[in-house]
């Protein structure tokens, strides 16, 4: 099935997760980020029983720290 990953159409398997997608795309610290699905917060705790569907949007939002 096709779904957008940060604006970009990629293919995956269905029944893959929210943590299966972000393993999927070496996501390197998967604690330092959100996800929304199709505009909304996916809750941390919801991640491995959060599958996809066909079309869906997901953006990774990865926190930074910095400053003064």
């Amino acid at each position: 099935m096709q779904i957008k990953v940060n604006g970009a159409p990629q293919e995956i398997e269905t029944g893959l997760s929210v943590t299966g997608l972000l393993v999927r795309n070496k996501v390197e610290q998967p604690d330092m980020v959100s996800v929304q699905l199709n505009g909304e917060f996916v809750q941390r705790d919801r991640f491995a029983a959060t599958a996809f569907q066909e079309g869906d949007e997901v953006d990774f939002l990865y926190f930074m720290g910095g400053g003064r």
